[in-house]
């Protein structure tokens, strides 16, 4: 779903105008819609017109109208939401208060307006609008110094966190400071992995480097797991996967999306991979 605008006055009294965009929002839309409520949205209606030689015909136009919301209709089978009510606003092809029904589509805008929006309507509009909650797919690309936290969604890709920590080069003799701004790196990595991925939600996060820094992060992981007893990382261990990249840059993450391995294990989550190209749909930075 996506808000397009929003006008809530101090009293509770407003509209918003928002676009489904996937099946998953006409349920939402349902449970937003109340009786009394006013709907404003692009119709099909059908009109009759006489010509000057006294015959009648019917044709269907397309307008827009803002109805009187009365009764609710959502079919669970076929994601569809039709909304019947009386006219509100006159044209000229529906008098007022002439009865008309709305089916609401996918990619169309409305308008709806309450006289009081209270607020597990507005916490609905707000997780329904979330991209995160549609993201079931993460990744962590990252290389010595440098990791990026992506969510992938069905539409885009979602930068949430970037970590950069200075690695010294080792020395003979000693690799303590070496070690030490690695433990710190790879701390940082586990901690936004923690803040920024929805377990509950996603199905499989790629964890993708060149040479060894993606297993040595995920024997830290692991180990940090263990010790802490973090049950979150110890009970979606299954989910992680090692993968190979040229650079620990979020460009990469096009690169690891055309993996034939990867591709097979995603095959049960939302992100699409395109026949042509092997890259994500709608992939922006």
């Amino acid at each position: 779903m996506k808000l397009l605008h929003k006008d809530i006055e101090k009293d509770n009294a407003g509209q918003v105008t928002l676009m489904p965009e996937e099946a998953e929002d006409m349920w939402h839309t349902y449970n937003l819609l109340q009786v009394g409520d006013s709907l404003r949205a692009s119709t099909i209606r059908k009109v009759q017109t006489e010509s000057p030689t006294g015959s009648v015909g019917s044709s269907r136009v397309r307008t827009t109208l803002t109805l009187s919301v009365e009764t609710i209709d959502f079919d669970s089978q076929a994601c569809q939401l039709r909304v019947k009510g009386t006219n509100l606003e006159e044209n000229q092809y529906v008098k007022m208060g002439a009865y008309h029904t709305i089916e609401l589509e996918l990619n169309r805008k409305f308008t709806l307006a309450k006289k009081s929006w209270d607020s597990i309507v507005l916490d609905r509009i707000e997780q329904a609008c979330d991209a995160t909650q549609k993201a079931d797919v993460a990744a962590v690309v990252m290389q010595e110094g440098l990791a990026n936290v992506v969510l992938v969604t069905p539409a885009m890709t979602l930068l949430r966190a970037k970590v950069e920590v200075t690695i010294p080069r080792k020395r003979r003799g000693s690799c303590t400071q070496h070690e030490k701004a690695l433990e710190r790196f790879y701390e940082a990595v586990m901690q936004a992995i923690l803040r920024h991925i929805n377990f509950d939600v996603v199905k499989c996060i790629l964890v993708a480097s060149p040479g060894f820094v993606k297993d040595q992060f995920i024997t830290y992981l692991y180990r940090e797991a263990v010790r802490q007893d973090n049950k979150i990382l110890l009970e979606n261990r299954p989910k992680f996967m090692l993968v190979h990249s040229s650079s620990g840059h979020k460009y990469s993450l096009k690169e690891i999306l055309s993996d034939p391995t990867v591709t097979s294990r995603l095959s049960d989550t939302k992100v699409i991979i395109r026949s042509d190209t092997r890259s994500p749909q709608h992939l922006h930075w």
